[in-house]
């Protein structure tokens, strides 16, 4: 089976050897993402809000490149850098995941750049 890498300049470059997603199928995996502003390239958010916002523009501009949407997830994982942060992450979640696909959600020791949240999605096309 092919797989195609999935790239946009509408999501923060990989910041390690990866891709933002790969499709496999007719299926789309994409990477963790973490609230970098793709216009900078730093993280502006402060707050686990807001942070929350900018990771899911970045998910709905990979999963847009790779030809699907918000829509068509059927599985998340959630990493938290506070537990204490869960409803106001799932005020904002719950916003863009209408559709209620599966999900894991868990909280972390660090995330990459000292971040508050990070989520990958694995999606249909």
């Amino acid at each position: 089976m092919e797989l195609k890498k999935v790239s946009t300049e509408k999501a923060p470059s990989a910041i390690g050897p990866y891709s933002q997603a790969i499709v496999c199928g007719e299926m789309v995996f994409t990477s963790g993402q973490i609230p970098i502003n793709p216009a900078s390239g730093q993280v502006e958010a402060k707050d686990i809000t807001a942070q929350t916002e900018q990771v899911m523009q970045n998910l709905g501009a990979v999963l847009s490149a790779s030809g699907s949407s918000f829509e068509k997830a059927v599985k998340t994982t959630c990493f938290l850098a506070e537990i204490a942060d869960f409803s106001a992450f799932n005020e904002v979640y719950g916003k863009y995941f209408t559709t209620k696909p599966a999900r894991s959600c868990v909280a972390v020791k660090d995330l990459p750049k000292g971040v508050l949240v990070e989520v990958e999605v694995i999606a249909t096309l």
